[in-house]
């Protein structure tokens, strides 16, 4: 579980990876990873040796700190990129090289959700997927973004559809957060 100061459990990472489909040997990007890597060290755990997540992050610290605790708790296939993703091409990875893109708790951050979308699929290989979790639009917590600056799940959806996405799935993806699933 995701876990917050307090022992407030807010999302299980590997249980929602693991409901996503996450295989080993995948090539996976975490847009927005952050420095704690919550998705990001169980996504390394799933892919195994043979497969690779790449932290992306716009802020250098954060990247730092987790390639550091990454080399301290002995991960040798997490791989940090430095990029501002709502600029497309701006992402240092291979174009058509990924078999999924996650993109947790970021859209309410951002404006540009189009264009973070189509910096992922222009990533992703043919047929593969985007796995997207935000804050519910209402209800929630002393410790979620106030709900004028969450997104809601049409707004994805219609920002999925303009960067030639297809919506598969939407989800529950705990108490505060839902998911969906899109592909390209």
């Amino acid at each position: 579980m995701v876990m917050i100061s307090g022992g407030t459990n807010l999302l299980d990472a590997t249980g929602i990876l693991e409901r996503f489909g996450i295989a080993q040997g995948s090539m996976i990007a975490d847009f927005g990873c952050g420095g704690a890597g919550h998705f990001v060290f169980p996504t390394a755990r799933l892919v195994g040796e043979k497969g690779v997540i790449y932290a992306v992050d716009i802020l250098e610290p954060v990247l730092s700190a987790l390639a550091s605790k990454a080399r301290s708790d002995g991960f040798t296939n997490i791989k940090t990129v430095q990029s501002n993703i709502e600029v497309v091409g701006a992402t240092k990875i291979p174009e058509a090289s990924l078999d999924a893109v996650l993109i947790i708790n970021l859209l309410f951050q951002n404006t540009k959700y189009a264009d973070i979308l189509r910096e992922a699929a222009r990533l992703l290989k043919p047929q593969t997927r985007i796995l997207v979790i935000e804050w519910k639009p209402s209800g929630g917590t002393v410790f979620a973004p106030p709900p004028s600056q969450r997104v809601a799940p049409i707004t994805v959806k219609q920002a999925a559809q303009a960067a030639g996405l297809e919506f598969q799935e939407e989800f529950a993806a705990g108490v505060y957060h839902y998911g969906l699933i899109l592909s390209k």
